[in-house]
């Protein structure tokens, strides 16, 4: 389901209601707290974290990992591609996507609101599957290096066990 075999797509459910302080205000804060609270300013958010949805036409990112926190709503996402897995994510809901991860939204709900950051140490494109630089693309996904820190439980994080390349 991704472009390097050696990382996978990563989700976790309803992972906000563990996760926010009681006083959050509204679960997009509440995401842009996490990422602060695990120092992902300097591990993870490209600058201030985004809020958006996500794009409608299948993309993915050759030089960066991404990580999305469903802050508001419901939406079917695509994940890897054509031939690619479809899944319901709802507000709580997280999915962590490794470079060269084909993603793309085939509905969403009116509401729908994505807080999302990459690590500090990628750099930030948008590819298109079929383009003619599709195979450098490909080999710039394998060069992208593992993260510093899990986005979401920091420097422990369950991440690291499913990614096999080192720290």
């Amino acid at each position: 389901m991704t472009n390097d075999e050696r990382k996978a797509l990563e989700t976790a459910r309803a992972t906000l209601s563990t996760m926010t302080p009681a006083t959050a205000r509204d679960d997009a804060i509440a995401f842009d707290l996490r990422y602060a609270s695990r120092h992902l300013a300097d591990a993870w958010a490209k600058g201030a974290a985004r809020r958006h949805g996500v794009y409608d036409y299948l993309h993915y990112h050759s030089r960066i990992h991404e990580v999305m926190g469903v802050a508001s709503g419901t939406a079917k996402i695509r994940f890897g591609g054509e031939r690619g897995r479809t899944i319901k994510l709802s507000a709580g809901d997280v999915a962590i996507l490794p470079a060269g991860t084909g993603h793309q939204c085939i509905s969403a709900s009116k509401n729908f609101l994505v807080v999302g950051a990459y690590p500090q140490a990628g750099t930030y494109d948008e590819c298109i599957p079929g383009a003619a630089d599709h195979k450098r693309n490909m080999a710039r996904v394998r060069k992208v290096p593992q993260p510093r820190k899990d986005p979401v439980f920091g420097t422990d994080g369950p991440l690291f066990n499913h990614w096999k390349t080192a720290r």
